[in-house]
């Protein structure tokens, strides 16, 4: 049998006294929990406290991306512990400002664009994504992007050594739900202009220009009885809104749904949350696109404790939510639940004693 790997007194370590980026002042710092993924301080969670750096960011992105179709997005980095990184495509843009007297120049970073595209494409990209979330360094849009990540992407959802709630004999289960979901659902978003994706396959060519000067007349007879000429004279759909795509304006293919579909940039998002993908990374399932986390949810439950995927068929389970046995304990005193009387308020556990305490 094996056993699931634990964290290291360091680990525990990590982060502690960071501000929380919510409680703004009046939260004392990071308190790592034991195995919640919270602050024991003010109950918010890991990513509220902004605890990893850019690089922990991109060695999350490279993990999940290694071992997959997609590992040509990552890369060893020299002098490293032999992990892959993430090669996170980054755009500087230079704009001069002429309204004074000597002329300068605004110097504008964006911390993620789509790879492979001319700065240009990439711009009409990034103009087709609400300003309030355009990942430009120093803005809100950077911040959030970064939250996204850890939202949708959760270590835990990919490396045992991060799990608390892996019984004996499950880490096994974890390996095989990481390799499949990687090798059957797994996807990172291409941008190109409408028709252009996939590069040379053929559902990604553009249309035929002879067809498309047929005789609409005959066109409109002949439709009914051809569906693949029907398709090609309909105009091109966005799958998420159903409006029209430009034909002169970026969409995002997913390779996992075939290149007949697209998406405008601002409509790529996850079919559960409705959060745009954090840099184009998908889960396909059903015919839709999933971000990380409520795809794996799809799948198992997740521990509404410690927020580890569930491995075990024995679990505890109260109002549509589901805990490891182990983890069945008030939020507060951490009085183990199974059996006795609480109350369940946000997803979280309270014992009678408490909530009542809470109250006054």
């Amino acid at each position: 049998l094996s056993c699931p790997p634990q964290m290291s007194g360091s680990q525990l370590q990590w982060g502690r006294g960071v501000p929380c980026l919510r409680c703004r002042g009046t939260c004392s710092g990071f308190e790592p929990h034991s195995w919640r993924k919270i602050c024991k301080a003010c109950k918010c969670s890991q990513e509220e406290h902004g605890l990893s750096s850019e690089l922990d960011d991109d060695r999350r992105i490279g993990r999940l991306l290694s071992d997959s179709k997609y590992s040509s997005l990552t890369a060893r980095p020299k002098g490293g512990d032999g992990g892959r990184i993430y090669k996170r495509n980054r755009m500087i843009v230079t704009n001069p400002n002429v309204s004074g007297k000597d002329p300068t120049f605004d110097t504008v970073t964006y911390e993620w664009v789509p790879p492979g595209l001319a700065q240009k494409l990439a711009m009409q990209y990034m103009e087709l994504i609400p300003k309030e979330l355009q990942p430009v360094a120093g803005t809100d849009g950077a911040l959030q992007r970064r939250r996204r990540l850890l939202r949708q992407l959760p270590l835990h959802d990919q490396d045992p050594a991060q799990c608390r709630g892996l019984g004996e004999g499950e880490l096994g289960l974890m390996e095989e739900f990481v390799r499949k979901y990687k090798a059957e659902a797994l996807g990172v978003g291409e941008v190109a202009l409408p028709g252009q994706g996939g590069g040379d396959k053929d559902e990604g060519k553009p249309r035929d220009k002879s067809i498309e000067s047929q005789d609409k007349s005959k066109a409109a007879g002949d439709k009914t009885r051809c569906p693949v000429l029907s398709a090609l004279l309909s105009p091109q759909r966005c799958e998420t809104c159903q409006q029209a795509v430009p034909g002169d304006c970026p969409v995002v293919f997913a390779d996992r749904a075939g290149y007949s579909r697209q998406w405008h940039p601002a409509c790529f998002v996850c079919c559960r949350c409705a959060e745009p993908l954090v840099d184009l990374i998908y889960f396909w399932k059903s015919g839709a696109a999933w971000c990380g986390r409520h795809y794996c949810e799809s799948l198992r439950p997740r521990c509404a404790g410690c927020d580890e995927i569930i491995f075990s068929e024995d679990y505890q389970q109260a109002e549509g939510l589901a805990w490891h046995k182990k983890h069945f304990a008030c939020l507060e005193c951490e009085t183990l639940l199974t059996g006795k009387p609480f109350s369940l308020a946000n997803s979280s556990l309270l014992c009678t004693i408490c909530s009542q305490s809470k109250r006054l």
